[in-house]
């Protein structure tokens, strides 16, 4: 385990790096760019999983290395290697530079500072010894035993990671950020006879362990996970059609962020390849539609004190009051676009180039009482939560798949179902709401979002959430 540490500890005073030297390289490297820095980092990780009963495995790792990134014009240059070694950047610097020959650029101007810090900067692994980690998990497999006969399976898992950056530019400007990570997952089957069915849930963010090791704080995560996996026990199948869909708060915003967030980033729009390209002032969603990009929740899984280009988080409004109002942006194509970077330059690691990511991603609350929502739907589904989905981001196009849901029949919740998947397209089912909630959540910090082979947290949110003539798949004959 490492000590308490900030970035400048590691980086040079533990490496054979020289600051000066390695300023010096930068600024050759990305001469005559317009953009451009190295990337360092550090992280640690580990992760337990229980299943059956026992302890299944617990692994910790430590990763580092950095990313040097030069920008002339429309190209970039990146190299990246897991030695922290003055050669190993001056090699990287003579591989980027080949971006720019015969190109003459600017370089841009540095993001500007923050004092501001929205997670703690000491290792969440430090905080809670070995053994405690395994008998966290021994005492929710036995807690959720014995709180139901039916339980035939749990399992639980416990991650945590600490990673540290330094952004470095031609100028000589640097950021540091030290971010801690931690997420605990519970997953329960329960069975009736030759009927099986499960539930889970999970906790986590920019957070220590010391909050999950509290009895009242880990037995609420398997009461849901138990409570989703008996009312699955008693579901029937799902029927099919077009029909009214009324999403509840929270999690549900996954669907938003799926199939709306991801074309509302910079990129696809920049290249034309969005459903919302070229719409910026006009309407795309029902009165009352706002959604927001916010990095600057304190704790939460998908919040950045800065990005990982150096860039301070934002609260960037995208949809207000339906009308498409901004995009999330890094640096490269908020350049392109003649727009400000937001802060959502993102990358899974030093191995990785940035581009823009969502970071917490959610739709503000309405003025309507998500009881009122419910008895004015004759027919439809109320979604509660949701697993996998596929969208396709030039048309917009999704389908979800609901893994607790229940039929709505004359405003009055019904039976559970099984089965039941949500098809559409984004753009559409945002001209669909008839009503929003004032019952806004935000999820409980699970969410890792994956774009072009780059997985990073994420948040999602919503208040309830009702869509007009959406299409159910169904199972029922």
């Amino acid at each position: 385990m490492t000590d308490r540490l900030d970035a400048k500890d590691l980086f040079f005073a533990r490496t054979d790096l020289d600051e000066g030297k390695t300023e010096t390289i930068v600024a050759d490297a990305l001469k005559d760019c317009e953009d451009g820095e190295l990337f360092l980092e550090y992280r640690q990780t580990e992760s337990f999983s229980f299943d059956d009963g026992r302890l299944r495995s617990a692994s910790f790792g430590t990763n580092q290395g950095f990313g040097l990134r030069a920008v002339a014009g429309e190209s970039t240059g990146y190299a990246h290697a897991s030695e922290l070694s003055e050669d190993a950047i001056r090699r990287a610097s003579d591989a980027v530079q080949a971006v720019k020959a015969g190109h003459s650029g600017t370089l841009a101007e540095a993001p500007p500072g923050t004092n501001r810090t929205l997670y703690p900067d000491d290792s969440p692994l430090n905080a809670v010894e070995f053994g405690a980690k395994v008998k966290l998990l021994e005492d929710i497999d036995a807690y959720a035993r014995d709180a139901d006969e039916r339980v035939r399976q749990v399992s639980a898992s416990l991650f945590g990671e600490w990673q540290a950056v330094e952004i470095i530019r031609a100028d000589g400007k640097r950021v540091r950020d030290v971010r801690p990570l931690v997420r605990l997952n519970v997953g329960i089957v329960v069975g009736d006879g030759d009927r099986q069915e499960s539930g889970s849930h999970g906790v986590g963010g920019r957070l220590g362990y010391l909050d999950h090791i509290e009895p009242e704080n880990w037995r609420a995560q398997v009461d849901e996970a138990l409570r989703q996996a008996v009312v699955n026990l008693d579901s029937v199948p799902a029927p099919a059609g077009e029909m009214d869909v009324v999403l509840g708060p929270g999690w549900p915003g996954i669907l938003l962020h799926e199939a709306i967030g991801h074309g509302l980033e910079g990129d696809f729009n920049r290249k034309q390849t969005s459903a919302f390209a070229g719409l910026m002032g006009e309407r795309v969603a029902s009165d009352g539609v706002t959604v927001v990009d916010d990095g600057t929740l304190d704790g939460r899984r998908g919040s950045l004190t800065v990005d990982d280009e150096g860039t301070p988080s934002e609260y960037t409004v995208l949809i207000e009051d339906g009308i498409l109002k901004g995009y999330m942006q890094d640096r490269l194509n908020a350049r392109l676009m003649g727009m400000a970077p937001t802060g959502n330059g993102r990358r899974q690691s030093h191995a990785h180039m940035p581009m823009p990511r969502m970071t917490n991603t959610y739709m503000l609350a309405g003025d309507r009482d998500p009881r009122e929502i419910i008895a004015g739907v004759a027919n439809g589904i109320y979604a509660v939560n949701f697993g996998g989905g596929q969208v396709d981001i030039t048309s917009g196009k999704f389908v979800f798949t609901c893994t607790e849901a229940y039929r709505i029949e004359n405003g009055t919740i019904g039976a559970p179902v099984k089965g039941a998947t949500l098809i559409g397209n984004g753009p559409d089912a945002l001209t669909r709401v008839k009503a929003v909630g004032n019952d806004l959540q935000l999820d409980t910090g699970i969410g890792t979002c994956g774009k072009n082979g780059q997985g990073v947290p994420v948040g999602v949110g919503q208040p309830t959430l009702h869509l007009a003539g959406l299409t159910v798949g169904g199972t029922a004959a």
